[in-house]
C-alpha cells in the first residue's frame, strides 16, 4: 500500500464530501432551522426571558450569520472524520466487496455503513430542530444515540467476520444474524426521553431534508473515493508483491 498516496486520497475525498454535504445543509436544512428558532424566540419574547428589541435582532442576525457561514467549516472536519474511518474500512475490506470499478466497491461499502451506523439510529433517534427537545437531557440523548451507533457498528463488523467464515451457502446466516440483534437492540434501547410539542409538520420536514443531506454526504464520499481509488489505485505495489 502506498501509504501517502493513501491517506491524501481519503483526507481529500472525505474532506470534499464533507463540504458538499455542508453546503446541501445550508440549501435544505437550514430554512427549517430558521423556522424552528423563530418558533423559539417567539416562545423566549412570550415568557419574558427575552425582548424583542432591535439590538436583539442585530445580535441574533449576527449569530446566525456566524453559524451559517461555519456551516461548510463544520462539515468539511466532520467530513474529514468519517471519510478517514471510511477509507481505512475500505483498504480492509475491498476485496470482500463485489468485483467491478472501484466506484461500485465504494457504494457497496458506504451503503452498508450508511444504513449501519446512520440509518437504523436514525430510526431509533430521529434527528429534532432546535425547539423539540429538553436542554436538560441533551447528555442523555447524545449517549443513547452514540451508544445505539457503537451497538450497530460492532455488531455488523462482527457479523461480517462470520460473513467471511461461512461457505457461500450459507453467508445469508450472517445477515440474518444482524438483522436479529438489531433488532433485540432496537427493542431493548429507551426511547427518546422528550415529548414532541412542535408542529409535526416542520420536525418532519427537518428529519427529512437531515436524512437527505447525510446520505449525499454518504454517495459523495463513495463516488469520489472510488474515482480516485480506481485512477491512482494505491495498493498497485502491494498487490504486484503478493502476486
Amino acid at each position: 500500500m502506498k501509504t501517502l498516496l493513501f491517506l491524501a486520497l481519503v483526507l481529500f475525498s472525505g474532506f470534499s464530501a464533507g463540504i458538499v454535504h455542508g453546503l446541501t445543509n445550508l440549501a435544505i436544512v437550514e430554512p427549517f432551522l430558521d423556522n424552528a428558532i423563530a418558533i423559539e424566540n417567539q416562545n423566549l419574547f412570550a415568557s419574558g426571558e427575552a425582548e424583542d428589541t432591535p439590538s436583539f435582532w442585530i445580535e441574533y442576525d449576527s449569530y446566525r450569520t456566524w453559524q451559517k457561514g461555519g456551516q461548510v467549516l463544520a462539515g468539511a472536519i466532520l467530513g474529514t472524520s468519517v471519510g478517514a474511518l471510511f477509507g481505512i474500512v475500505y483498504a480492509y475490506s475491498r476485496n470482500s466487496l463485489p468485483d467491478g470499478h472501484s466506484v461500485k466497491k465504494t457504494l457497496t461499502l458506504a451503503s452498508i455503513m450508511w444504513a449501519t451506523l446512520f440509518l437504523i439510529p436514525f430510526i431509533k433517534y430521529p434527528a429534532n430542530p432546535p425547539t423539540v427537545g429538553d436542554p436538560e437531557t441533551v447528555v442523555l440523548r447524545s449517549i443513547m444515540y452514540l451508544g445505539f451507533i457503537a451497538l450497530s457498528g460492532f455488531g455488523a463488523l462482527g457479523f461480517y467476520k462470520v460473513y467471511k467464515k461461512l461457505l457461500h451457502q450459507k453467508k445469508i446466516l450472517a445477515f440474518v444474524g444482524y438483522a436479529a440483534y438489531i433488532t433485540i437492540i432496537f427493542v431493548l434501547m429507551p426511547p427518546n426521553p422528550d415529548e414532541i410539542s412542535a408542529s409535526m409538520e416542520m420536525v418532519n420536514g427537518f428529519r427529512t431534508m437531515s436524512l437527505v443531506a447525510v446520505t449525499v454526504f454518504w454517495v459523495a464520499n463513495a463516488i469520489i473515493l472510488g474515482l480516485l481509488w480506481q485512477k491512482y489505485n494505491p495498493d498497485k505495489k502491494l498487490e504486484t508483491k503478493v502476486s
